[in-house]
Formats: structure tokens, C-alpha cells, sequence
């Protein structure tokens, strides 16, 4: 699984021009899902995406987490995560995974999310097409990929 965190000041997903969900301060995180991922997966990625210490404290310093500071996040599954590019100019998604098994490990990922937040996650509309709107806080870009354990 690849994920793409943005600290945000607020975010939103717009489907057929209606506002899906919404949140203010906190993370907009991208979830790929590629053939083989599994829950062990989700249960790393949700872990290190509520720890991450990327928030400023009093003295401007990134040390606090999504929970520190009661943040909230808004997930959105993004198959385009899983394209390769290695051969020519039109990606491949080979690697992204079937339906069936992308939804579980989304919604997974969305549940063991909110678990250990103790909040709801927001979440975009899976295979619908989205208008995702944010404010980049920062910038602050993370990119994780769970078969690069860092």
C-alpha cells in the first residue's frame, strides 16, 4: 500500500458537484492499494499515519501528531498510486489492486485509522470521480509505502 499524507488546514471531496466530506485542520491521505497488500499492511500504515510527528508545537517545531493536536483526517482511495512508468509515457496500473480487495483494505485502513483516533475518518467515494480540494499546511508531503519500511 502507498499512501500520500498532507498536512492541511482543511480539505474536501466534491463528487458530481456535491460535497462528499469535509474536514479542517488535520491530514488529506491518498491510499493506493496494490495486488499482495494485506491487513498487516493496513495495520503498519494506520499506526505510523497517527503517530507521525508532523504538526508544530508551541515553538514552531514539527513534534506533535495527528492526535496531539485532535486533528482530523480525510481519507481517499487513489488507485493512481500504483502506476509504474517505467516503460514509455502512458502508466501502467497493473499493480493496483482488483476491486474487491482495494475496497477491504480501504475501508481496513479507514477503520484501524479511526480506531486509534478515537474520531470518524472523512472519506472520499471509492471508484467515484472526485474533486479533492485542499490548503496545503506547510507544504508538508509524506509518502509511505508499506514495502518500503522505513
Amino acid at each position: 500500500m502507498r499512501l500520500v499524507i498532507q498536512r492541511v488546514a482543511n480539505a474536501s471531496v466534491t463528487v458530481d458537484g456535491q460535497t462528499v466530506s469535509s474536514i479542517e485542520k488535520g491530514l488529506l491521505v491518498l491510499v493506493g492499494v496494490e495486488n499482495g497488500d494485506t491487513v498487516d499492511d493496513v495495520q503498519w500504515l494506520a499506526a505510523k499515519t497517527v503517530a507521525l510527528r508532523i504538526f508544530p508545537d508551541s515553538e514552531g517545531i514539527m513534534n506533535l501528531s495527528l492526535n496531539d493536536i485532535g486533528g482530523e483526517i480525510l481519507a481517499v482511495s487513489q488507485f493512481t498510486l500504483t502506476a509504474s512508468t517505467r516503460k514509455g509515457n502512458r502508466p501502467s496500473y497493473i499493480r493496483a489492486a482488483g476491486h474487491q480487495l482495494a475496497v477491504s483494505l480501504y475501508d481496513a485502513y479507514c477503520a484501524k485509522v479511526s480506531e486509534l483516533t478515537g474520531r470518524p475518518v472523512a472519506k472520499g467515494i471509492f471508484g467515484a470521480d472526485m474533486k479533492v480540494s485542499l490548503v496545503n499546511d506547510g507544504p508538508v508531503t509524506i509518502i509511505i509505502d508499506s514495502r518500503l519500511r522505513e
